[in-house]
């Protein structure tokens, strides 16, 4: 136990303060949050493991947002953002190129599911799916059907926070505020979902498809595991049937990788479960190692040359940072590290120690539900099911006390930690859940 140091609360007291004064958090119940949170003041971060301002430390159990994919502070990504920092940390990509965004492509290209050919940068998730969805709409409205306006989303399905983003995701909650500002969007049930059988959630896909595919620019779903609902986990064979229902109603198939790519769930895609090949791809989060906002939308050689013909047809959308340098420079450096520290080989071990640790969990009297996949392990805990549900967050104060960051998804408890956990922390992080939650059943 660390020492009281009178200087150290003082300045910890000030942060928070200020933070109370005047940071808005995301999602979060500000009015609650002002009154009764005590937050981890965070001064460093390494490896698995987060540092506050107490010093005490905690293991990230959810790579701080899903991004950490290679940890904190990952050496060799620090120094390839150095380096490109004393050289240029920033030029405009519009008439301007350089060899971190064009090496970056080639290299992510060279990855990524067969087809997908060029590479549109943008600045996190949440931009990399609106690229998508306006580059399916642009496409169809220049090659001749402009009454394809809307889009297909799946039940629990999210995708960001912009508008676009909005309207394709499917958790209500999230969508409420803004529905009548939204796209139109046809949202059909999902496999993930409990109590939805696969069959059922392809016929409904294609029902939908048969009768409106006039009308739809793009079917948009993450793929295998949908994240914010509830780490929901199904059939790869659904991907297979969306591919192939796509491919019959020429309709553009989106797949969402923001959260599931880069190994999340074992393989460096989750599409590769399915051996299907998506029309536009977007990437995120462990694109840049957790270290910059950066993102990408890959997209076909058929999509890529529905833009020439004249300036009038070309896709007049970029934000500032695209192509950043530094950021691609660091993504770059992610996939140099993916190959020499064999990343995805490492990560089948590991996964197996989730699952185990999960399917015991199974067992205890407040626990209804768990799965795992890849570097993913989840659990429903008992009662009413839902995102502003508290049961989740008995767990966490459980496990922040015993020394590990672990919010939950309402009553979803969860871990996503880094790929490259050493096992002893993993095996640190998996007991705290176990006591945690078991401390919280027994309740």
């Amino acid at each position: 136990m660390s020492r009281p140091d009178p200087d150290r609360d003082s300045a910890r007291d000030r942060i928070v303060a200020l933070d109370k004064r005047r940071v808005w958090h995301p999602y979060t119940a500000m009015d609650d949050y002002a009154r009764r949170v005590d937050p981890l003041v965070i001064v460093r971060a390494e490896g698995a493991r987060l540092y506050d301002a107490d010093g005490r430390s905690y293991l990230d159990s959810n790579s701080s947002w899903w991004v950490a994919a290679l940890g904190h502070g990952h050496p060799r990504l620090v120094a390839a953002l150095t380096a490109q920092a004393r050289a240029f940390p920033h030029v405009s990509l519009a008439g301007v190129t350089h060899a971190p965004a064009a090496e970056l492509a080639e290299a992510v290209c060279a990855l990524a599911p067969p087809g997908l050919e060029h590479v549109f940068y943008s600045d996190d998730g949440s931009t990399a799916v609106e690229v998508a969805l306006k580059l399916a709409l642009q496409y169809w409205g220049q090659n001749g059907r402009p009454e394809r306006q809307a889009f297909v989303g799946l039940a629990g399905g999210f995708h960001g926070e912009t508008l676009g983003c909005t309207a394709v995701s499917g958790v209500e909650l999230f969508r409420q505020p803004f529905a009548g500002a939204l796209a139109e969007v046809f949202h059909v049930p999902s496999p993930g979902e409990l109590g939805v059988s696969l069959d059922h959630a392809c016929d409904a896909l294609a029902e939908l498809l048969a009768r409106k595919a006039d009308r739809i620019a793009a079917v948009v779903l993450e793929p295998v595991v949908q994240g914010a609902a509830g780490m929901r986990i199904y059939d790869p064979a659904y991907l297979r049937v969306a591919r192939e229902l796509c491919d019959r109603h020429d309709v553009f198939l989106v797949a969402d990788e923001v959260f599931t790519g880069y190994g999340r769930t074992g393989p460096m895609w989750a599409c590769d479960h399915a051996g299907v090949a998506p029309d536009l791809l977007c990437t995120a989060k462990g694109f840049s190692g957790g270290m910059l906002p950066m993102a990408a939308t890959l997209a076909t050689q058929r999509l890529f040359e529905g833009f020439h013909g004249g300036a009038e047809r070309a896709f007049y959308y970029g934000h500032s940072f695209c192509g950043n340098p530094l950021g691609a420079a660091v993504a770059l450096e992610v996939l140099r590290i993916y190959e020499d520290q064999k990343v995805l080989a490492g990560i089948p071990a590991k996964a197996e120690r989730i699952a185990r640790c999960f399917t015991a969990l199974e067992s205890l009297p407040g626990v209804a539900h768990t799965r795992s996949l890849g570097m993913i392990g989840a659990l429903d805990l008992s009662g009413a099911a839902g995102y502003l549900e508290q049961a989740g967050w008995r767990v966490f104060e459980e496990a922040r006390r015993r020394g590990a960051y672990l919010r939950p998804l309402g009553n979803v408890v969860y871990v996503t930690p880094p790929l490259v956990i050493p096992d002893d922390d993993l095996d640190e992080l998996l007991g705290i859940v176990s006591e945690s939650v078991t401390a919280v059943a027994a309740a």
